[in-house]
């Protein structure tokens, strides 16, 4: 794969495969997967990147977590559905919605 200029959110996670199920749900699949580092990297088909790491039991705490990441996809109305929600215009000139992960990051999902 040729490197390209980019940022890729890194989450923590006291459970891995719980969090790659979420991703998942979004369109991401699994890529790489490093079981003794206890890290993977989730992709998917626009080129968009996770990355996954097993973090400490209560280093996490989801009721109490202000992390987040936005994810621009032109499917935002289909995964807004995968969710039981609805996207809706945003002053900022997006559709968007609006989901916790099951660590409790805030996962935003827009496109214009």
């Amino acid at each position: 794969m040729e490197p390209k200029h980019s940022a890729v959110a890194i989450i923590p996670t006291g459970d891995l495969d719980e969090s790659q199920s979420f991703y998942e749900r979004l369109g991401f699949t699994l890529r790489s997967r490093y079981d003794s580092h206890r890290y993977r990297i989730l992709g998917d088909p626009g080129g968009a990147s996770i990355h996954l790491t097993h973090a400490e039991p209560d280093w996490v705490v989801p009721e109490r977590n202000a992390h987040g990441i936005y994810f621009y996809s032109e499917d935002v109305e289909k995964l807004a559905s995968e969710f039981g929600q609805k996207a809706d215009f945003k002053p900022w000139g997006l559709r968007e919605f609006a989901v916790s992960d099951p660590n409790g990051n805030l996962v935003r999902v827009g496109w214009p």
